[in-house]
């Protein structure tokens, strides 16, 4: 489809994590997806077999290639090349069924109502909230009726006026560098280059793009939240 010259260029807002060779290739250590955990309690809605399951912004693949190993039909979805390089050597590693599409929320083009489940980590904080809102439409769109979306972020769970402390106090639990996590440059990088948004913006964008909200967990310091979102 031809798209207009003000389209937004996913890959122009990925994040350094995302581009840069030496941080794809230390993701794993730094970032666990807890994608077991998280493929059992959604096995609860859709228990393994056929269900069509895709990975938006799935990174180097930790979520994906477990969902693969239950779901029929699981595509992996990353605008990042450096990202699926990585993740197309783990799946031939492992010999997994998992596709592998180059591509981004405003670009991945799926059939209308084809898709039972719609899983996004850590991805959506790369687009400004009008582009988050454009987003959230076309994953409606792809889903069925009842599908389901989960969705976890990086999103500010607290008021405007305590934004600034709150904001500090994350970036103060930053790893040093020695020590292998986010470091406090990252956590810096994330809020000053990214694009991550608070709850009460976010929330009435889910509504408003065609979801109810079954359930909404917050993190105790009011940074992460995570959704299971049902297509209505």
């Amino acid at each position: 489809m031809q798209r207009p010259t003000w389209f937004l260029d996913e890959t122009t807002s990925l994040g350094r994590e995302n581009t840069d060779p030496e941080h794809v290739a230390h993701y794993d250590a730094k970032e666990d997806a807890g994608a077991a955990s998280e493929i059992a309690a959604l096995r609860k809605v859709f228990p393994a077999g056929s269900s069509d399951v895709v990975d938006l912004g799935a990174g180097t693949g930790q979520f994906a290639l477990l969902a693969a190993e239950q779901w029929e039909n699981v595509t992996a979805v990353d605008p990042s090349p450096v990202m699926l390089r990585v993740l197309r050597e783990k799946a031939e590693a492992a010999g997994s069924s998992l596709h592998i599409v180059e591509a981004g929320y405003l670009t991945y083009e799926r059939p209308s109502e084809s898709v039972d489940l719609v899983y996004s980590r850590y991805a959506l904080h790369h687009l400004p909230d009008f582009w988050k809102a454009i987003a959230l439409a076309r994953i409606r769109a792809m889903l069925r009726p009842g599908g389901i979306l989960r969705l976890w972020d990086v999103v500010y769970h607290f008021p405007l006026e305590s934004a600034i402390e709150r904001i500090e106090h994350w970036c103060s639990t930053g790893y040093a560098d020695e020590e292998g996590g986010w470091t406090r440059a990252d956590l810096e990088e994330h809020v000053r280059d990214e694009h991550s948004t608070f709850t009460w913006l976010l929330e009435p964008m889910l509504t408003e793009a065609g979801f109810a909200i079954e359930e909404a967990g917050y993190g105790d310091d009011g940074i992460f939240a995570k959704y299971l979102l049902r297509a209505v």
